[in-house]
């Protein structure tokens, strides 16, 4: 296999290695720091109390193992474009149609979502705003900025990005200030250590209320396998990918375990509402006159960048999805600057969905708490079956093992832990009569795969495609 070049050469009609290492390291803070820590944290405190830190801390560390053994599998073959292709690869047709088409309704699920939360946030400024406008505004600008190049997705998420980070950089900061100032709320709470351990102990709710709390937070840490839809457009995955990957630990200690830390010794968790951002409430009780604004700015950006990665995701795996003969092959058209635009012009319309949801008149946070469940759900799955893919290789292919650079860290048991792990978590959701019945409605999703399957599994364009993309797995990669 040929050695990369920095170079982000690509012929016309191929995905172009646009992605430099500093696009690639801040999307994967950003896929670490979505729509579920700015808006779901308080919901998940309200049911863990401070056990709240290592819900955060476990699911952190079985995402990164999630995160090594795709790495090893992405970087095992350069020619895989996203851990769709290494499924298709190494479970099969059939295991790369049901993980391609969920991670696509996963994002699609998310990109309704986000299309809600940011109507509601804009109306934080404008009440009066008619909730179709922000929507489509919305979507017309993701489309504007997405459209050109796969370089202008990176430089959006780089900024994203930067602004979740200086905003939680800040918030810790001010929060230690506050800790070490013995500051003290007009309602008499003072802000110390002690807090997060003092009402209660750690566990204040038990076992139960440790298990509840994964629910939500599970949703949260989606996104972070978004790095592995970019291999195909990254300039010297080799480098980039692993440094991504390996800063993952560092970042979810961070910006997830320190900085509710940090808002939990500030303010006593029985007293952070349960329907609003935490991180709201502690700018607000460090004085600042325009915490709102600031803080609905930056949950603003935060739902953006979510949809801005939704867009992305759900076009590349559509398109890999049409390359290899399971999806509308008018989805594997590309621009001159390899962009996939039907895919992208795809993703706008069932964003427009959101719209109708908008007027629906359901309770915003039931209906976050939902789109949340169903999106681990998603998730879950194919985190999972990355790992069934990790063993598969490990078993198949020992010699391409050896040979790696990157080898996951622990190997098998290491991806058997993270995987009884996930599985535990369904055994946890089917126990909330609330999240169980996402847990219902899931099975009918793989029963209309499953009928997709058997209608296209025989088709000649699937056929034709699955031997065009084996055939494309043996190319030296030159750049």
């Amino acid at each position: 296999m040929g050695e990369l070049s920095q170079a982000s050469h690509s012929t016309e009609g191929e995905l172009q290695r646009g992605l430099s290492n500093r696009h690639i390291q801040l999307i994967a803070i950003g896929g670490a720091i979505g729509t579920g820590l700015f808006m779901g944290s308080g919901r998940t405190i309200s049911v863990a109390g401070p056990s709240i830190l290592f819900v955060y801390a476990i699911i952190g560390f079985m995402i990164f193992l999630v995160l090594r053994a795709m790495g090893e599998l992405l970087l095992s073959n350069l020619n895989y474009k996203s851990f769709g292709d290494f499924a298709t690869d190494i479970l099969g047709p059939t295991g790369g149609f049901f993980v391609g088409w969920s991670y696509w309704l996963a994002w699609v699920v998310v990109g309704v979502a986000d299309t809600i939360a940011i109507t509601n946030y804009v109306h934080f400024w404008w009440p009066d705003l008619p909730s179709w406008i922000p929507a489509i505004v919305l979507i017309l600008a993701l489309l504007t900025l997405n459209l050109p190049s796969v370089k202008n997705f990176g430089e959006i998420e780089f900024w994203f990005a930067m602004i979740k980070i200086v905003a939680i950089i800040v918030l810790i900061i001010v929060g230690l200030g506050m800790v070490f100032m013995g500051f003290t709320a007009p309602n008499g709470n003072k802000a110390q250590i002690a807090n997060i351990w003092n009402d209660g102990g750690l566990f204040p709710f038990g076992v139960h209320g440790f298990l509840a709390g994964f629910q939500i937070a599970l949703f949260a840490f989606f996104g972070a396998e978004l790095i592995g839809t970019t291999a195909a457009e990254t300039k010297d995955p080799r480098k980039t990918l692993p440094r991504a990957i390996n800063s993952v630990p560092v970042r979810i200690i961070l910006f997830y375990v320190l900085t509710l830390a940090v808002i939990l010794m500030v303010t006593p968790w029985r007293a952070i509402p349960s329907d609003q951002s935490p991180f709201v409430e502690m700018f607000a009780l460090a004085g600042l006159g325009v915490a709102g604004s600031i803080v609905n700015f930056v949950v603003l950006t935060s739902a953006m960048s979510s949809a801005n990665s939704g867009v992305f995701s759900t076009s590349r795996m559509l398109y890999g999805l049409a390359e290899e003969g399971t999806a509308p092959r008018v989805f594997s058209k590309l621009s001159k600057t390899g962009v996939p635009r039907n895919a992208l012009y795809l993703t706008a319309v069932l964003m427009l969905s959101g719209i109708v949801l908008l007027y629906s008149g359901d309770d915003a946070m039931t209906a976050f708490e939902l789109v949340a469940t169903v999106t681990a759900l998603l998730a879950m799955f194919v985190w999972s079956m990355i790992l069934v893919c990790y063993f598969i290789y490990r078993s198949k292919r020992p010699e391409v093992h050896a040979a790696s650079e990157y080898k996951m860290p622990g190997g098998r048991v290491s991806a058997a832990i993270a995987l009884l792990f996930f599985i535990a978590m369904i055994v946890v959701l089917g126990q909330d009569p609330e999240t169980l019945k996402a847990l219902m409605v899931l099975p009918i999703w793989f029963v209309l795969l499953t009928i997709g399957w058997f209608i296209v599994r025989k088709s000649p364009a699937r056929i034709a495609g699955y031997k065009r993309f084996k055939e494309d797995l043996k190319k030296e990669v030159t750049f």
